[in-house]
């Protein structure tokens, strides 16, 4: 691979979906899908009518028409679900899913990557959660069967994942233990993937994609690179300015004067130990300014990830309404972000844009019915009969303390998962038309939005955040007497709203 200088952030549920995507992937970046709860993410998109008919364009392209077409016959709704219908459930994860399900997430992460990648020869990438165990074999092979390019992977230790690929990639059956609580010494739990089972004979030989871990300690780094399970093609070492979860900070918690956890020196990357890997590397958190991509190429690192400004952007998943608030709030200098001990089931610090009529409201949050009903942060427990058990500390607490868990634990969890698909514009119905609130990630970036905005316009696009960003590279280049790059990989997109700017045409819609 071509080392892009710029990966985009593969964020939040649908935030970084395929529109997003295959927008910086034209401009010779890594644009990156977000790999997180796409089969719930596909069945409402399907049950809200598909209006461009891009998604039944993708499924009539998956390798197994069948399991497109039950997928089709299960959820599209022709014209869209009324308005005070709620959405169709999807099975929750767990560690022996139905049929069904494993269905449901191989074509819906296919469809996220052929979209992105349809039209153009840049790359793509797919970003999952290490702590989002269950669905990661079946997404990954949904993606590779796609032909996406890389694989990133952070919050946690993916140790297993690089040697996933490799078989996955040779048809092979895959295997990833998964993290029990309470599990009695000399018990394992797994979850397996078999492509000869899934496509029922003779799996196909795919496209190995390239792994980068995103870490924050050269610690990690060092040990994926000497102890995986099979090659590392590099790192995203991202820091706690970055949105989504963040490590812990290294030693016990302590919490600055308003709440948050306290950063130190100890949790800066040694940089000198990542660069003697060998391997390359980008720059993440706090990168989305002018000035930081040539700070990052000073360092030795092979370019910057960046999240928060092309989440923002115009072919970002955000809901409109939410995308002109948080610019309204740079543009006034007061858009906050608060790095939130609490509120991730996971037990990750979790940043939260403070905005009205979100869940980052205190009078909101604690009028919401706690609910769990999209279960991708659940937590498996071994239970008295040696079974394995599920449960959330942002559930109902009566769910919660019935399974074995504490009052103490649920104190201050948020339902990331119902509240990150909201942001999407997914959000559930709920009982009396109440609609599920969004829960707004972003990193510390956010207070720069607004100098993305061209002069004149109220929104921008991807490629006014790729030309911001390649800029005083490009001075530097100037010097040399070298191309301007970002002006090269810019001139060709047409300006947003623009016919040309939008997506061509599908091919007619497939099954159904």
């Amino acid at each position: 691979m071509n080392h892009p200088q710029i990966i985009q952030g593969g964020m939040g549920v649908a935030v970084s979906g395929w529109p997003l995507a295959r927008a910086v992937s034209q401009l010779g970046q890594l644009g990156v899908v977000s790999g997180t709860a796409l089969a719930p993410v596909l069945a409402r998109r399907l049950q809200l009518g598909d209006p461009g008919g891009e998604l039944r364009h993708a499924l009539s392209q998956f390798p197994f028409p069948h399991m497109a077409a039950r997928v089709v016959d299960e959820y599209y709704v022709r014209g869209g679900k009324a308005a005070d219908a709620p959405f169709k459930p999807v099975a929750m994860p767990t560690l022996h899913p139905p049929s069904t399900l494993v269905e449901l997430t191989v074509v819906a992460n296919f469809v996220e990557v052929f979209l992105a990648k349809e039209g153009h020869s840049g790359l793509v990438g797919i970003n999952c959660l290490e702590k989002i165990q269950l669905p990661t074999l079946a997404s990954l092979y949904g993606a590779m069967l796609a032909g996406v390019d890389c694989v990133l992977m952070g919050a946690g230790i993916p140790r297993a994942i690089p040697g996933a690929l490799d078989r996955l990639a040779q048809g092979q059956p895959a295997l990833l233990a998964v993290d029990v609580q309470g599990a009695a010494p000399g018990e394992s739990y797994t979850i397996t993937f078999d492509p000869q089972t899934f496509c029922g004979g003779q799996a196909p030989q795919l496209k190995r994609p390239l792994f980068l871990a995103i870490v924050a300690a050269a610690t990690l780094a060092m040990t994926l690179a000497r102890k995986a399970s099979g090659r590392v093609d590099g790192f995203v070492v991202e820091g706690p300015t970055a949105g989504g979860h963040n490590a812990p900070p290294r030693g016990p918690l302590q919490l600055t004067p308003d709440g948050q956890p306290r950063y130190g020196p100890r949790d800066v990357p040694d940089l000198d130990s990542i660069r003697a890997l060998g391997l390359p590397f980008w720059l993440a958190g706090g990168y989305g300014r002018p000035g930081r991509l040539a700070e990052a190429l000073r360092l030795g690192a092979a370019g910057i990830q960046v999240g928060t400004p092309f989440a923002f952007c115009e072919e970002s998943g955000i809901m409109p309404e939410i995308k002109r608030h948080a610019m309204a709030l740079s543009r006034l200098g007061k858009a906050r972000v608060f790095t939130d001990p609490l509120a991730s089931p996971t037990g990750f610090p979790f940043k939260i844009a403070q905005m009205e009529k979100t869940l980052s409201e205190t009078a909101d949050f604690q009028a919401r019915h706690r609910i769990c009903d999209l279960g991708f942060l659940r937590h498996l427990y071994r239970q008295a009969d040696g079974s394995v058990g599920y449960r959330c500390p942002a559930e109902a607490l009566d769910h919660f303390l019935d399974k074995g868990g504490t009052t103490e634990q649920t104190a201050g969890r948020k339902c990331i998962c119902n509240g990150l698909t909201a942001t999407a514009a997914l959000g559930q119905l709920r009982a009396q038309g109440a609609m599920e609130l969004p829960l707004v990630t972003a990193g510390d970036d956010l207070v720069h939005l607004a100098q993305f905005l061209p002069p004149g316009r109220e929104t921008y696009t991807a490629a006014d955040v790729v030309r911001l960003l390649l800029h005083q590279v490009d001075g530097q280049r100037h010097h040399a007497g070298l191309p301007d790059q970002a002006d090269a990989q810019v001139e060709n997109v047409p300006p947003a709203g623009s016919p040309r700017s939008q997506p061509g045409p599908p091919s007619p819609p497939g099954p159904g």
